[in-house]
């Protein structure tokens, strides 16, 4: 009998482990570090045609900051050198030195040049929901000054969804927060896309971006066989119990 318990409950505990495992990230390179360069300082898309982020294309004014370069040597774009108000540059705002995962992060004006950042996604489930997550964070750039607001939107295909907008102090930096939205897949290949808004137009707002994820949300079913699992491991070891007190 007891063979046959432990049995139902390595069964049951497979069963359960197959239903929440973990999606697969279908975003490649989504914390930005794979670059076309190393030298800590650039700008990328069309703009910049040599200065991309593998897998992403854009046409706004974006760029990718290594950890300790946003307010220090800065990133070169087409208008010259651009920075973060930072601690590097007389500005204790609390600008970390890299984004929450450790490493690069994106930056893109909200009021100026504002086009997406885009990365084709494939093999998607048509009807299968899909959470895309992400960190983001509103800056300044250096040399301006004043308030500024900060947000993003981003799309999968025809659907949107908006964060809240973040009111950033002059010279500030907000501080990083977490997002996920929930998407239906309507086709095999979509587009997944950020933009960054901020106003006010003059004093550039810029919308951080890093850690970017996408994956299958599990099906009712797969939590109902989850909820079994779970049942099937509680009933064997009441049985089990029972029976050793008979006994």
């Amino acid at each position: 009998m007891a063979h046959i318990l432990k049995s139902v409950v390595a069964a049951a505990i497979a069963l359960t482990v197959a239903s929440v495992s973990p999606a697969a990230n279908l975003v490649q390179n989504g914390g930005f570090e794979q670059t076309t360069r190393t030298d800590g300082s650039y700008g990328i898309g069309s703009l910049y045609p040599s200065n991309n982020a593998t897998y992403w294309t854009t046409t706004g004014y974006n760029f990718v900051f290594q950890p300790g370069t946003a307010d220090s040597v800065g990133a070169n774009g087409e208008y010259g050198n651009m920075k973060l108000w930072g601690p590097a540059n007389g500005a204790n705002n609390g600008l970390t030195a890299s984004s929450p995962s450790g490493g690069n992060f994106l930056a893109a004006d909200g009021a100026y040049q504002t086009e997406v950042i885009s990365q084709v996604i494939n093999g998607l489930n048509v009807g299968q929901q899909y959470k895309v997550s992400f960190d983001w964070a509103g800056a300044q750039q250096y040399g301006y000054n004043g308030v500024t607001t900060e947000n993003w939107t981003v799309s999968l295909g025809n659907q949107s969804f908006t964060t809240p907008t973040v009111t950033n102090a002059d010279h500030g930096f907000t501080g990083w927060q977490s997002a996920s939205y929930i998407f239906t897949a309507t086709n095999a290949t979509e587009t997944l896309s950020f933009l960054a808004h901020g106003t006010p137009n003059g004093e550039p707002p810029f919308s951080l971006l890093d850690s970017v994820s996408m994956g299958a949300v599990p099906e009712p079913a797969s939590w109902a066989m989850m909820i079994v699992g779970f049942g099937a491991v509680g009933g064997a070891m009441r049985f089990r119990k029972r029976t050793a007190v008979i006994a």
